[in-house]
């Protein structure tokens, strides 16, 4: 095994050197503490490898994401988004058996207990779906703790993929004032969401095959990306043994924020006041150019891309099939192309590297899906849940575990006296 040296107050310290099947490389200091009394300071832990894990590979100078070693393109264009669910959190693809036991089980776990609905009825129309999801997946375990040995991990794990879509949907329903569609076993997992989000009772709704293609792919591309924000906070809350249920909530919230999940949302925001200031989209470009504006384009660069992000060519892909094929015209798709265009010949964003993201894209699919804005990041939730679970379960399978503890670097006071009340 190789070293690293590291000299300190004159002392050596020789500290083990790990790497990855992909040739990561890691300097191993979970001695260091101990050894010199110093920690490492890394603000956003952007160069902090909190875990090994089997699970997803990404090589962000290559544009590489690969989930158990089957490449994202792969995946996109032969499985199915409960085939990923699988491969995820199983550490394989199903055989047809096992795919069909899967997708039954799925099926067969989508209704929620009535008295969840109660909870549904209590948050205001204006309630933001993302906030209904994390607090409602939160109560989930209270309808079903966890067995005193974990035995119910595995069902549980069922019962949250599947009844996820039926939380998301109930809640998009509850926003609009309508009913709630309750799921029906016979369709596919994408289907089903589908046909809850937008039937109306006593209508029949028939399920548009370019949709649910579409809503399959966006699952798949969301399905897991390492140790982000979202995913890094499920593992955080889940070193406290803390349940499957608890854990995957925080990350929940953690995929709320504008920076992370809300992003594709922040992008379509973005297009709406470029169409109200006139549609004159070169006029932000320039803005985005110049340092002092404060103006920034969404959707464009990712913190771990270097290169055009994979997720990204593919979607592209699919929106240009999906609006032709829905005949979808919308003055704030035009207002995109026209971004893109610029971005993806502009000096200024190919020598920094700012190529249209996968946010960028997916926020104007699901608007050419109809699904609402405020729908976009509890999408996304969706799509990451099997990768959040995997990670989780990962974690808790590893008995070397610890619960996490960062350390940090303080820079107040040092010890002074509290002075009496009449002196302050």
């Amino acid at each position: 095994m190789s070293s690293a040296k590291l000299i300190y107050e004159g002392k050596e310290h020789e500290l083990p050197v790990i790497v990855g099947s992909e040739g990561e490389t890691a300097i191993d200091i979970r001695n260091l503490r101990s050894a010199t009394g110093a920690i490492t300071f890394d603000p956003g832990y952007g160069n902090t490898g909190s875990c090994t894990s089997d699970i997803t590979f990404i090589d962000g100078d290559a544009g590489i994401l690969r989930h158990r070693g089957y490449s994202i393109e792969e995946l996109a264009d032969k499985a199915s988004f409960t085939e990923v669910c699988h491969l995820l959190i199983y550490g394989h693809l199903p055989s047809r058996e096992e795919r069909n036991h899967f997708r039954d089980q799925l099926n067969r776990h989508t209704l929620l207990h009535e008295d969840m609905k109660k909870f549904l009825d209590g948050y205001p129309s204006t309630a933001h779906p993302m906030g209904i999801l994390a607090a409602m997946v939160a109560s989930l375990s209270s309808f079903y703790p966890p067995g005193p040995d974990g035995e119910d991990v595995d069902l549980n794990i069922i019962r949250l993929l599947a009844k996820i879509k039926t939380i998301a949907a109930f809640s998009y329903k509850k926003s609009i004032g309508q009913p709630y569609i309750y799921p029906r076993n016979e369709l596919s997992y994408c289907g089903n969401f589908l046909q809850m989000m937008y039937a109306v009772p006593a209508e029949e709704y028939r399920i548009s095959p370019v949709m649910e293609r579409a809503l399959n792919l966006l699952l798949i591309l969301h399905a897991d990306h390492e140790q982000n924000c979202s995913t890094s906070t499920v593992r955080m809350v889940g070193s406290s043994g803390a349940n499957l249920f608890a854990s995957i909530a925080a990350g929940i919230c953690a995929l709320w924020g504008p920076l992370h999940g809300g992003a594709n949302q922040a992008v379509i925001e973005m297009l709406g006041n470029i169409a109200a200031d006139g549609g004159n989209y070169r006029k932000f470009v320039d803005l985005a150019k110049t340092k002092d504006s404060g103006f920034r384009l969404m959707g464009f660069g990712h913190r771990v891309y270097k290169n055009f992000d994979p997720r990204s060519r593919i979607i592209k892909k699919a929106a240009d099939d999906v609006l032709s094929e829905l005949g979808v015209k919308d003055p704030l798709l035009d207002i995109a192309k026209g971004l893109e265009e610029i971005a993806l010949e502009d000096s200024y964003f190919l020598e920094r590297k700012l190529y249209p993201n996968v946010d960028f894209y997916s926020g104007i699919l699901y608007r050419a899906m109809g699904i609402p804005t405020n729908m976009f990041t509890v999408m996304f939730a969706i799509g990451r849940l099997p990768g959040w679970i995997s990670q989780w379960k990962e974690l808790v399978d590893d008995k070397s575990m610890r619960i996490n503890r960062p350390r940090q670097v303080y820079t107040g006071p040092t010890e002074r006296p509290v002075p009496p009340l009449e002196e302050r």
